[in-house]
């Protein structure tokens, strides 16, 4: 039996009926189209960060399709505008504002997030999801390299936090997403360290923020999104990995869940829900291996 199996039957015994297992039940592709039947983003706007490729480019087409105006953002703005025009051409009730930002330049965050704010008039949704993925092993000499990780993958994630809840709690309402990631689950080896730890540092700030709203009793959602292996155009020629799954699907699995307005998910649901329990409960040795 593959290491992957053997992850899979560990746990699958054990697995109990939390909210994320509920909603693996159900196929993304199938829930997705019912909500764009209903045409569920209807007069609502979703600010999406990181949104000029990559699983922000495919969200923002999920999120277009289901009828909501966009506000997307990304350092590439001649890539936001060619987004920008063919959805505008494919779903012309709908409007999408794009504006550059690099999430690097915290004070810029702020003023983008505001800017689109006056803009449209009402956010509705944050998705915290501009990040990098390239990190090196601990104490290999690429401490810069590792330090620029955490600190677009955290140090920013932060900001645009800071900057998400500021305007939901003059709203009184909006619902916080971030992107995290299945290596958060556990401490990694070899280029995962600092980009793990990264992912990690992001799921306890949204837990944290969003103990913070059951405490003071605000209706403000916070969602964390754990994708799995997603081939998409930044990773398109790195080797082969356990359980991945193309652009399309992955994204798809990431906007049913926050659709679902999930505390947490690990998609796509099956199998990241049962491995990321794996990952949390087996020795480090067996970990390192799927890693």
């Amino acid at each position: 039996m593959s290491m992957q199996n053997k992850l899979l039957s560990l746990v699958a015994k054990k697995a109990t009926k939390s909210k994320n297992q509920l909603f693996g039940a159900v196929q993304p592709a199938r829930y997705l189209k019912g909500l764009n039947k209903q045409q569920i983003g209807r007069g609502k706007t979703v600010l999406i960060t990181g949104a000029s490729s990559g699983l922000g480019e495919g969200m923002a087409r999920l999120f277009a399709k289901l009828g909501y105006n966009l506000a997307i953002c990304a350092r590439r703005t001649d890539r936001l505008e060619s987004l920008q025009i063919e959805l505008m051409a494919q779903y012309p009730d709908i409007r999408i504002e794009y504006r550059v930002l690099d999430v690097s330049d915290y004070d810029a965050i702020f003023e983008v997030f505001d800017a689109f704010t006056a803009d449209f008039g009402h956010i509705d949704r944050v998705v915290v999801n501009a990040g990098i993925g390239e990190s090196r092993r601990i104490g290999k000499g690429r401490f810069d390299t590792n330090r620029r990780t955490v600190e677009v993958n955290f140090i920013s994630a932060l900001a645009q936090c800071e900057a998400a809840m500021s305007i939901f709690r003059a709203q009184n309402s909006g619902h916080l997403v971030v992107i995290s990631s299945m290596s958060a689950m556990r401490g990694l080896p070899k280029h995962l360290t600092a980009y793990g730890a990264s992912k990690a540092g992001l799921a306890h700030l949204a837990e944290g923020i969003r103990a913070d709203m059951l405490l003071t009793k605000l209706p403000i959602k916070v969602s964390t999104i754990y994708p799995g292996y997603i081939r998409t155009e930044i990773n398109e020629n790195a080797k082969p990995l356990p359980f991945e799954v193309d652009a399309d699907t992955g994204t798809k699995s990431i906007v049913a869940a926050i659709e679902a307005e999930v505390d947490e998910a690990c998609v796509p649901s099956l199998p990241w829900s049962i491995v990321g329990q794996a990952m949390k409960h087996l020795p480090l040795q067996v970990v390192n291996k799927v890693s």
